[in-house]
């Protein structure tokens, strides 16, 4: 008889669900509050399919793998979606102009304190408003999200920060000076073109790692990791804002730098929480990204992800928005004071492996 794959999971035991019903009763609490804070603002709530053609076109996202099975046997490949941000802008597109959604989405090879193969996305999207708009309603769901956990204070891993202060808001130049005293963007040109040697011989100069074989991606991805993040979001959130081009696959780039785009994402204790775009609508020109993005996803891992065509006609026709997406598991996380993602699960995935 085969062995099972997994260990008994035991978060149902009563007295382990004991320990973690206050987290999630502080979770259900926060979910209502935020869908108070969209309903005030009327923004329309919705639900998106979680099965897609295409789970989206990240080089370094892994999705679940499955398959449609029709009426006459015939197979369609199918995938759990690793956000509805697909979905989402089609409704943008739809006429809808300002949405939210609680999804649970699904990313593979992922476990660990903050991350989980499946987690609840909370996306909202505003059409004919700036991304800085977005920047204040991050300032005002942190308040909200602590005073309806009753805390004064997000906590993880002895780093603290203050949910009622106006957040920090800083370039990613700024933050690669100022944490590992690089030059960003002398190492990408006018068009947005990187240049690798150039950035290798900076993380040299500054104590890094350098491999022969990283990209200019895996060099600025080593500084972001080793140096900036942990320095982000402490006594106050961070707005990690204008991300290199290259960086931002499905943000349009600035009206100041065509260098940098139109991302930011929000840090607070040094935890990623949430990714934000002046969302991109030139279908040819994100055909153009995902299609880089597919490339090196073959080349690192030997699989890549269909485009969605549907997905590239209905942004050609979406107005101008900005969007983002919030790790809704990891603002509970931080505001309850919990240390891992799966005590503010209700029914967390049973473990597959190590």
């Amino acid at each position: 008889m085969d062995k099972p794959l997994t260990a008994p999971s035991p978060w149902w035991i009563p007295h382990v669900h004991a320990d973690r019903r206050p987290f999630l009763m502080a979770r259900n609490r926060i979910q209502a509050a935020l869908r108070g804070f969209f309903a005030e603002r009327d923004f329309v709530e919705v639900d998106t399919a979680t099965l897609q053609i295409s789970p989206g076109n990240e080089a370094h996202l892994h999705a679940f793998a499955t398959e449609a099975i029709g009426l006459d046997g015939s197979r369609t490949p199918l995938y759990l979606h690793t956000s509805p941000e697909f979905a989402c802008k089609k409704l943008l597109a739809a006429g809808e102009p300002r949405i939210a959604c609680f999804a649970h989405v699904y990313r593979n090879r992922e476990r660990g304190p903050l991350h989980h193969p499946e987690f609840t996305m909370l996306e909202w999207y505003r059409t004919g408003e700036s991304y800085e708009t977005l920047m204040k309603d991050c300032g005002e769901i942190l308040g909200l999200a602590a005073e309806t956990a009753g805390t004064r204070t997000l906590t993880f891993r002895g780093r603290e920060s203050d949910p009622f202060r106006e957040p920090e808001r800083l370039s990613v130049a700024e933050a690669f000076q100022r944490f590992a005293g690089i030059d960003l963007l002398a190492s990408i040109d006018e068009d947005g073109e990187t240049d690798k040697a150039h950035l290798a011989a900076s993380l040299k100069t500054a104590g890094l790692r350098v491999a022969e074989d990283d990209t200019w991606a895996d060099l600025f991805s080593r500084v972001i990791v080793e140096r900036i993040e942990p320095n982000l979001g402490l006594g106050r959130a961070t707005i990690l804002d204008e991300y290199p081009v290259a960086e931002a696959a499905l943000a349009r780039p600035t009206a100041r730098d065509a260098r940098v785009a139109e991302r930011f994402e929000l840090y607070a204790c040094g935890v990623e929480l949430a990714n934000a775009f002046g969302e991109l609508t030139d279908a040819a020109e994100q055909r153009r990204r995902f299609e880089a993005e597919m490339r090196e996803k073959m080349r690192v891992y030997g699989e890549s992800y269909p485009v969605d065509e549907d997905f590239l006609a209905a942004l050609a026709q979406m107005p101008e928005a900005s969007g983002i997406a919030l790790g809704f598991d990891r603002l509970v996380m931080l505001v309850t004071g919990a240390s891992r993602i799966d005590q503010v699960l209700w029914a967390p995935v049973p473990e597959t492996g190590r």
